[in-house]
């Protein structure tokens, strides 16, 4: 039950807790068009080297975690085993990454970027951030806040801890 604010009508807040249907799907498509306009700088780059978002984002995280193994990259992007080895061994093949034994355990693979590799990731990642910029400058300090909470929402509840500490730069 909707209770209302100073003056009988709903607070702002409370107004957000009974968005319509259309209010709804207006958010679902802007999400979908905003993802367009995110990746689209990106895309323009790799398509140029025949790579796709799945090397983009294998990129972005191992960039962010240097020595990231093989099974936590995996955890991170929610992929196959056989989809992340054909996107690894195209980028190691092209000396973008380089995948190293590990040294406490043998069977697992520690992934870095080469120099290759970080130019092409921060090529990538400065058209997103450059975009990202615009738009938080353009929206403000407390939108930028909502906005943030509103995508952790989105995200699947037993993936958020990871996440967190995964943005927060801490092993997962």
């Amino acid at each position: 039950m909707q209770t209302p604010g100073r003056g009988g009508t709903p607070s702002t807040g409370e107004q957000l807790l009974f968005l319509t249907d259309d209010q709804l799907r207006q958010g679902i498509e802007l999400m979908f068009f905003a993802y367009r306009g995110f990746t689209a700088d990106p895309d323009r780059i790799l398509e140029t080297m025949a790579y796709g978002r799945a090397h983009h984002r294998a990129l972005h995280f191992i960039n962010r975690r240097p020595g990231l193994t093989v099974n936590d990259l995996l955890d991170i992007l929610g992929v196959t085993k056989q989809s992340l080895n054909r996107v690894l061994r195209q980028l190691v093949e092209d000396g973008l990454v380089d995948s190293r034994i590990g040294k406490q355990d043998r069977r697992q693979r520690n992934l870095y970027l080469t120099e290759e590799g970080q130019a092409l990731e921060l090529e990538l990642s400065e058209t997103q951030r450059a975009r990202m910029r615009k738009a938080y400058s353009a929206a403000g300090p407390e939108a930028v806040q909502g906005f943030r909470k509103v995508l952790e929402q989105i995200i699947e509840p037993k993936m958020r801890t990871q996440i967190r500490q995964l943005l927060e730069g801490k092993d997962t």
